[in-house]
């Protein structure tokens, strides 16, 4: 294939503080082998997430200078609730300062005890919001998502059959709501097929339960349909995105994700009364309801960045982009999720930490020999940030998450030589043990110590 080309040009440069060895290996005790608690200047290569660490573009920063500021009815809200309707058809249209915060407001109006949410597997703070409000969150992902390196177009689809059934054992009653995540973060940034929404649309219509979408990384889903899903290989990303919003009755999304954007979160909802009630609590905890939280020119960047994440030739560079990391790492010997995701590349910590059990997280191990290797920050996706509480997730992941038109290509060669050279000394990795844990969310601030 051809080289890969950026289809922008650089017009602002960031410097990058270069370290060695030594530093790092002070640095990580420092952070007490936790890569949130390491300062980003001490960070060569920041592959932590993809959520809100991307650059906007000259028009974003051109609206940033023409964001209105009034506290309410601003000009910057009606630019983006106009471009928000035209993408994605809702009525009902609330900014928020993340995507989490949408979350809270549903899940709080939506949720509490007895209730179930599934989904074909939540992320961490919706999951953590589900179960904050005493409901409990379930993962309904099809089997095929285990198996890392089987190759399915759309492996983050939902399991219909056992939806219906835990519908049926269950009660329509316990189940408020419906919720499918496009792509699939947690497992793998995998796509979710228009076939599978809609045959998760019509059980929804049968038991007349609400569908909706944590529509994150929506652009890079439609991606995948055109590229994957028989008959949609002549359609725009922009129709199928219609088609994909059209399924659902709302959707939580952050910003930070596909609408191109270092802050910012949206709630859409069909209707009417839970909007209103929805809107109360926006501003009784984000702000008046045309703001939500956000500064005017967030609003117009919002805007303009969900304009351009629908461009295709955009799209074709970010995701060729991320499979070229897995095809290199794969290379070397890593088993990743197969087929590589839309936003990063997941390695299957496990199988390359095999001596390291899960009570000892090797996934957390394989990231702090990451850090060590290359000044490489990467996110553990496995008994760390999913396995509280007694529970033990399928899989024991390292997420590699690229941010939006930031790193070029010799940033990631730099990546797959420090991956490569961690490959060749896996065996001397070592577990951890918590020190510290909050009841949520751990993996944000929990500490570690290695075990010698």
């Amino acid at each position: 294939m051809k080289t890969i080309i950026e289809p922008f040009k650089i017009k602002v440069v960031e410097p990058i503080h270069m370290t060695t060895l030594e530093q790092r290996e002070d640095i990580l005790n420092e952070a007490h082998f936790n890569p949130f608690k390491i300062p980003a200047r001490d960070v060569l290569i920041d592959l932590l997430t993809d959520s809100g660490t991307g650059s906007m573009s000259n028009l974003q920063w051109a609206g940033i200078m023409k964001g209105d500021e009034s506290y309410a009815g601003a000009e910057s809200f009606y630019h983006f609730q106009k471009t928000l309707r035209n993408l994605t058809g809702f009525e009902h249209i609330l900014p928020t300062h993340q995507g989490r915060a949408s979350e809270r407001i549903l899940f709080e109006l939506v949720g509490g005890p007895g209730k179930i949410i599934p989904n074909n597997n939540h992320f961490d703070t919706t999951r953590a919001n589900v179960e904050h409000s005493g409901a409990e969150a379930l993962d309904l992902v099809i089997p095929e998502a285990s198996k890392p390196n089987l190759i399915h177009p759309f492996k983050g689809n939902m399991d219909v059959t056992r939806l219906e059934a835990l519908i049926k054992e269950k009660g329509r009653e316990t189940i408020p709501l419906v919720m499918v995540t496009i792509t699939n973060n947690s497992g793998g940034g995998q796509p979710v097929s228009l076939k599978n929404l809609r045959a998760v649309r019509a059980i929804c219509n049968q038991y007349d339960i609400p569908l909706f979408l944590d529509a994150c990384r929506f652009a890079e889903n439609a991606w995948f349909i055109k590229q994957r899903e028989a008959g949609q290989a002549d359609r725009s990303v922009r129709d199928i995105v219609s088609d994909i919003f059209e399924l659902a009755d709302g959707a939580t999304i952050s910003a930070k994700k596909d609408g191109l954007v270092n802050i910012g979160g949206i709630l859409l909802l069909r209707d009417q009364e839970l909007a209103e009630h929805a809107g109360a609590l926006l501003i009784l905890t984000e702000g008046y309801v045309t703001y939500g939280g956000l500064a005017g020119r967030d609003l117009e960047a919002m805007a303009q960045g969900f304009e351009e994440v629908v461009e295709e030739d955009y799209l074709s560079y970010r995701i060729r982009s991320t499979e070229y990391l897995g095809e290199k790492l794969k290379a070397i010997g890593y088993q990743i999720i197969e087929p590589p995701g839309g936003h990063a590349i997941y390695i299957d910590a496990g199988h390359c930490c095999s001596h390291i059990p899960p009570s000892h997280y090797p996934g957390q191990a394989l990231v702090c020999g990451l850090y060590r290797t290359g000044g490489v920050r990467a996110c553990e996706i496995g008994s760390v940030m999913f396995g509280g509480n007694g529970k033990a997730p399928d899989l024991e992941l390292v997420r590699l998450a690229l941010p939006r038109r930031v790193y070029t290509q010799s940033h990631i060669d730099y990546v797959v030589e420090s991956a490569a050279e961690l490959f060749e000394q896996r065996d001397k990795l070592i577990g951890l043990r918590i020190t510290n844990s909050p009841p949520f969310l751990r993996h944000f601030t929990a500490t570690f110590k290695e075990i010698i």
